[in-house]
C-alpha cells in the first residue's frame, strides 16, 4: 500500500523558501499574493488495511520526517494494496 504525507510550514512560522519563490514568481509577472513551500513524501509499506498503514506512517512522520515546532503534515492512502 502506499501512503502519502503532506509537509507544510506552520502558519506563525516565516517560510522563507515560500517567500523567496513568491518573489520570484511576482518579479516574473505572475499575480500572487503568497507561495509556501512544503514537501511531499510516498511510503510503501507492507499493510492491507488502510488505518494500520496510515498509522505506521503517522509513527515515521513523529520520527523523522517533520519537525513538529514548524511543521504539520497530512496523511493520505494514495493507493490501496489491491490496486
Amino acid at each position: 500500500m502506499i501512503v502519502a504525507l503532506k509537509v507544510m510550514p506552520r502558519r506563525e512560522v516565516l517560510d522563507t523558501q515560500g517567500r523567496a519563490v513568491a518573489e520570484s514568481l511576482q518579479r516574473s509577472g505572475f499575480a500572487l499574493e503568497s507561495c509556501r513551500v512544503g514537501k511531499y513524501i510516498e511510503v510503501q509499506v507492507e499493510e492491507s488495511d488502510p488505518d494500520k498503514a496510515l498509522e505506521k506512517l503517522r509513527e515515521m512522520a513523529e520520527y523523522v520526517l517533520y519537525n513538529p515546532l514548524i511543521e504539520t503534515f497530512e496523511m493520505e492512502v494514495v493507493q490501496g494494496s489491491g490496486q
